[in-house]
């Protein structure tokens, strides 16, 4: 017979395995740590050198702008502080009863290289506030306002040096290729002194705009107590002056190299040890409230 219900009869079991899962082992969330400011000061000082075609041109294009539709352009600077250096020359070489060609190349190149610094250290107050609505529009590294500055009043300064070109034609004055090498190398820690500055002041000038008017007023001082009208020999019994003075040397790494004499080892060393204190403390400032510029601007 065949059994009908045997299609429905349940079959014998199969055994159930039940899996053991082990519990899941929660990885903790690797924490992200925000960059230090010393590495973010550093990373705008490194990306705004960078973008060097831009402040490049800005700095060119201030120029232009200030001299727009001029016959001469820039030239107006040269021809402007030639006239000057022409008739100051004449009127303290006959104060001091020195020879105009001794005394011209002197004081040209003097008052060309005090002019680059006090541009750069009056403009450099200017460098954070003075690009308010650049800072609050547009993400560009802070330091491509100090950048602009410097190679602004660079170019300026090349233009006044054709001054002294034409001086040492007349005079038939020759400093060398040593000469000109020891000058370049001076331009170039007065570029570094003078970046340091700009940012230096312009974050002080920022905060405080009490600071450009009072910088200025002490750089007028220091024109007269710095030896650009008068040479040191003509106060022996006040060298005080000029050892303390650190325009002096400022001055001096570029005068003596192009009026052919080899600065010594002191005014190297004065040189080099205020373009590393000026950099340790505009770095130092610049680390700490580089953040807040563009809430004071």
């Amino acid at each position: 017979m065949i059994d009908v219900g045997a299609k429905h009869r349940p079959g014998p079991r199969e055994p159930v395995t039940i899996e053991r899962r082990e519990p899941s082992r929660l990885v903790p969330a690797v924490e992200r740590r925000e960059p230090s400011q010393l590495a973010l000061a550093i990373s705008d000082i490194r990306e705004g050198l960078a973008m060097w075609q831009l402040w490049g041109t800005l700095g060119w294009h201030d120029i232009r702008q200030r001299y727009r539709r001029s016959v001469l352009g820039p030239f107006w600077i040269t021809l402007s502080m030639g006239i000057m250096v022409a008739g100051l020359s004449v009127l303290w070489a006959t104060l001091f009863q020195l020879s105009i060609p001794e005394y011209l190349p002197y004081f040209a190149l003097g008052f060309i290289v005090w002019t680059l610094i006090s541009s750069l250290v009056i403009e450099g107050c200017t460098a954070f506030y003075g690009s308010e609505g650049v800072i609050k529009q547009i993400p560009v590294p802070l330091s491509v306002h100090v950048y602009r500055i410097v190679w602004r009043n660079l170019i300026i300064c090349a233009h006044n040096l054709t001054i002294y070109v034409v001086i040492m034609l007349v005079l038939g004055i020759w400093p060398g290729v040593t000469g000109f090498l020891l000058a370049i190398l001076g331009f170039a820690l007065l570029a570094v002194i003078g970046t340091a500055l700009g940012f230096l002041f312009g974050i002080l000038s920022a905060r405080y705009r009490d600071i450009p008017p009072l910088v200025m007023s002490i750089l007028q001082m220091a024109f007269f107590f710095s030896p650009i009208l008068w040479k040191p020999e003509s106060l022996p019994d006040r060298q005080y002056m000029v050892t303390y003075n650190p325009f002096y040397y400022l001055i001096e790494i570029v005068r003596r190299p192009l009026l052919g004499i080899v600065p010594d080892l002191t005014t190297f060393a004065t040189v080099v040890g205020i373009t590393l204190l000026t950099c340790l403390v505009a770095g130092a400032f610049f680390v700490r409230f580089r953040k807040r510029i563009a809430y004071w601007v």
